[in-house]
């Protein structure tokens, strides 16, 4: 995917570092904020993936630090659940400036929490998406437990959260004390997702009750069954990005007469793309506005989430022969109802091959086996096995290929 380093001022002027996640051709058909957990930040794994997997399915996200936070400015001691939602507010500002406003907002923990606060006043808001959110900003005095009771009396203290160390005031907790969701799940105008896992140990699943009960239709709930409450394990927070996406595409409609933003010049990308991560060989691929998962099998290293490389080649082939065959067959007229055809690859030792180079010499062979239905004579259905010998892939495949890689100049991520 495309990722944009980017900045913008928080209200009193201190400038939050963000993340922009774009689909490859820079043409998303909406964009979104997300909120990161509280005390975290916008790299974490988790919302990494999620934001990944909806920008592949042509959402943009914003994913910022919070003040104080990460690479943001500002003194985190100095926040309150107030001054986050002022962030998420000021986010949209500047989306709205400098993109397009925002039509969906999601919210990983208390980020949740904040996100459903801030629907209000972010106007363009159609669709919201928690993950693992508490039914109130005071769940938070519950998380922090004995330490709420030191700040109560001595109007600060160190909370440790996740092996780090943050100071947390008073002001702080009387203003989580300030917060009512109810008023704000009643007045709620955009369609309402709600994702959590039963098995959560830190925001209890009874919370995602709450909120359902207090939001009003459109409303949705769906299950993280076995993941945990900073969904640490990969495939569960790439599964609740996609789900997202999916789920939002019904409430991001494209305004009829209103053309979809166009990118800066000279930024449109309109090449195949693939990415590998640092971990297994799960590969995220966009080809034409269209979003591919390709990895390897188990034994090789990988997860299995996909079609190989070589899977790819072979699908490549298929659909050009079947797609040829069509073409030719209704242009004759024939009455070819359905092609379909199945394929191998295998490398195969050649003797008698006089151009292989290789010490081994073996040679990539293809096997091919048509299934043509409908009612074609002999003579069609062999002229149609001929014909495909000559669809483009094949001859792509069996003729002279030239690839020419070059190296991109390293660029600031």
């Amino acid at each position: 995917m495309n990722t944009k380093k980017i900045t913008f001022p928080n209200s009193r002027g201190e400038q939050l570092a963000a993340r922009l996640e774009l689909p490859d051709d820079e043409q998303p058909i909406a964009y979104a904020i997300f909120a990161h957990c509280f005390t975290c930040t916008k790299n974490l794994k988790a919302a990494v993936n999620i934001t990944r997997a909806m920008s592949s399915r042509r959402i943009a996200v914003l994913r910022f630090d919070f003040t104080g936070l990460g690479e943001s400015e500002g003194d985190f001691s100095e926040t309150t659940f107030s001054s986050e939602v002022e962030d998420l507010v000021a986010a949209a500002r500047f989306l709205e400036k400098e993109y397009q406003a925002p039509k969906l907002l999601v919210g990983h923990s208390l980020g949740g929490a904040a996100v459903l606060a801030a629907a209000e006043r972010i106007p363009s808001t159609a669709a919201i998406a928690t993950i693992a959110a508490p039914y109130s900003p005071r769940h938070l005095r519950e998380i922090l437990g004995d330490t709420a009771e030191e700040i109560e009396r001595r109007g600060e203290a160190t909370a440790h959260i996740g092996g780090r160390e943050f100071t947390i005031r008073k002001s702080l907790l009387d203003d989580l004390e300030a917060h009512h969701p109810a008023e704000g799940l009643s007045r709620l105008k955009g369609a309402l997702l709600i994702m959590h896992s039963p098995g959560d140990d830190i925001v209890g699943i009874e919370n995602a009750a709450e909120i359902f009960q207090a939001a009003t239709h459109p409303k949705s709930f769906v299950s993280l069954g076995g993941a945990d409450h900073l969904l640490s394990d990969a495939a569960d927070s790439r599964y609740a990005g996609e789900v997202i996406a999916t789920w939002a595409a019904r409430y991001l409609p494209q305004p009829e007469g209103v053309p979809s933003p166009q990118p800066p010049k000279g930024a449109t990308d309109n090449r195949v793309t693939a990415r590998t991560g640092p971990e297994g060989f799960r590969t995220e691929l966009f080809a034409n506005g269209f979003s591919l998962i390709a990895d390897e099998p188990v034994q090789y290293g990988g997860s299995d989430e996909g079609p190989s490389p070589y899977e790819y080649l072979l699908a490549a082939l298929g659909a050009c022969t079947t797609m040829t065959l069509q073409m030719y067959a209704r242009r004759k007229g024939w009455p070819l109802e359905d092609a379909v055809v199945r394929l191998t690859h295998e490398k195969v030792h050649a003797e008698d091959c006089k151009e292989c180079d290789t010490d081994d010499r073996r040679i990539h062979k293809f096997v091919r086996e048509l299934d043509l239905y409908g009612s074609l004579d002999e003579g069609q259905r062999q002229k149609l096995l001929e014909i495909a010998e000559k669809c483009p892939v094949h001859r792509t495949l069996t003729g002279e290929i030239l690839i020419e890689t070059t190296l991109k100049e390293p660029s600031v991520r």
